[in-house]
């Protein structure tokens, strides 16, 4: 009874380490989290003050919640079960399966990466490469969205820069969440996107199973209140023009919308356009040898861009890629177009996707390169004299029209110059013997940014 036991030094301390860690864990760590949880708290409160659209609690819920209410949702339940009938797998393996998704899709938003970080460094980013401008926005329609609606922004899909440039546009008014393609999903840009409040998703996928769990967490997100954007296109624009709605999210939202609840959706058209577009070259290029859409650049090709541009800065032969425009068309009520638009769910679902299509295009911003590629491409050649007059009635009929046109300096004959300077320093347009005349080996890139405004007419 009143033996001695011998234990290893090492087995001593081990113990220790637990026992102090049991210690902090049961009686110091939660005061300290709450401690820190009043902070934040008080951190969103003073935040949502400023924000027009305030961020919902349902943004700020711990992510395992979230994963554990997706998982178990009375849906997802269900479709466990089909599947395993259908499969023949045991119900617990189906459901492992679908809280695997439900982890891969539920995002981790952090405010202080998002406001304190991401904001900031998308408004850096955004105006170290282009000249950001703001075109239109009705700032009473805006100011009339009720504070209490899901807002959704749909947007047109030119670059990757686009969640950038939106993003800084839009983070004085509220955080949104993006549902973001597989290639976003690598380290460590994976934490860090899913702090900002994005989702990931599979675009190509079938599986029934996955499909529900992403339309469960789209449809609770939506419910909850939280801002999105999307882009209706799917993917980016291989060849500038504006391309038909993919029904998939809108679908979601759609058929998870209750036309008599007190939460309205309102959906904010919002267009897109660039002097140059960063990947222009590689969209065009993006087709293998059967003819199907794919990236052929990866990586390492970013990052010589990255470094080129770098060079050039430290060289002073660094310019910005020109004017980036972005433009907020009317907002469009989800319960007023269904009381509107009758007939069967599914063709409610296409009209709306048609109807924001063409919200989206009426407020593209025509910018000085795509004006100048469009009259280009139609004339062959022209002298500059020339394509100034074209230039100027081409936007007398847009003004007309009330297309809005970006001119710098309210300066037609220097938005003319802006448009001839890039597209000549690209090689894009020669001048041969005072005249402007197209580069044939560079035909499709002209065309790429005539097609931004083609639909313009």
């Amino acid at each position: 009874m009143g033996g001695v036991i011998e234990i290893p030094v090492w087995l001593a301390v081990l113990a220790g380490i637990f026992a102090v860690v049991a210690v902090l864990d049961k009686l110091l760590l939660p005061s300290v989290r709450w401690f820190f949880r009043k902070r934040f708290d008080r951190a969103v409160a003073r935040l949502n003050t400023r924000l027009q659209l305030q961020i919902q609690p349902f943004k700020l819920t711990r992510r395992r919640v979230l994963i554990d209410r997706l998982s178990h949702d009375p849906v997802i339940m269900q479709a466990v079960v089909e599947e395993s009938g259908e499969s023949g797998e045991p119900v617990e393996v189906v459901a492992q399966r679908a809280e695997r998704y439900a982890r891969e899709i539920v995002p981790h938003f952090s405010a202080f990466a998002y406001f304190g970080f991401a904001a900031r460094a998308a408004r850096w980013v955004s105006q170290s490469l282009y000249r950001v401008r703001l075109g239109l926005l009705d700032e009473k329609a805006m100011a009339a969205v009720d504070p209490d609606s899901t807002v959704v922004f749909v947007i047109n899909h030119r670059s990757n820069m686009d969640y950038v440039l939106v993003t800084y546009l839009a983070s004085e008014r509220s955080a949104l969440s993006y549902a973001v393609g597989e290639w976003a999903r690598v380290w460590p840009l994976q934490g860090f996107i899913r702090s900002m409040g994005a989702y990931f998703i599979r675009r190509k996928s079938r599986n029934a199973l996955y499909r529900c769990v992403l339309a469960r967490y789209v449809q609770m997100a939506t419910e909850g209140g939280v801002a999105q954007a999307i882009f209706p296109e799917g993917g980016l624009s291989r060849n500038g023009r504006l391309g038909e709605a993919k029904l998939g999210l809108l679908s979601y939202i759609v058929k998870g919308f209750n036309p008599e609840g007190a939460r309205d959706v309102v959906f904010v058209p919002v267009g897109l356009n660039y002097d140059r577009v960063l990947e222009d070259r590689v969209l065009l290029a993006a087709r293998d040898a059967e003819g199907k859409k794919q990236f052929s650049s990866g990586p390492l090709s970013v990052f010589k861009f990255i470094g080129h541009q770098l060079w050039l800065r430290i060289r002073g032969k660094y310019h910005r890629f020109g004017y980036a425009c972005v433009s907020f068309g009317k907002p469009v009520s989800l319960k007023g177009f269904l009381a509107a638009n009758g007939g069967e769910l599914e063709a409610q679902i296409a009209e709306l996707g048609n109807a924001l299509m063409d919200d989206i295009s009426k407020v593209v911003p025509v910018l000085p390169v795509s004006l100048i590629a469009s009259i280009m491409l139609e004339a062959g050649s022209l002298s500059k004299i020339g394509i100034k007059g074209a230039a100027h009635e081409r936007l007398k009929d847009y003004a007309a029209r009330g297309i809005y046109s970006h001119i710098p300096r309210e300066d037609e004959d220097y938005a003319v110059d802006v448009g001839l300077r890039m597209l000549e320093m690209r090689h894009i347009l020669i001048e041969e013997d005072g005249a402007y005349v197209v580069n044939e080996q560079n035909r499709d890139v002209l065309e790429y940014y005539a097609n931004a405004i083609v639909h313009l007419g």
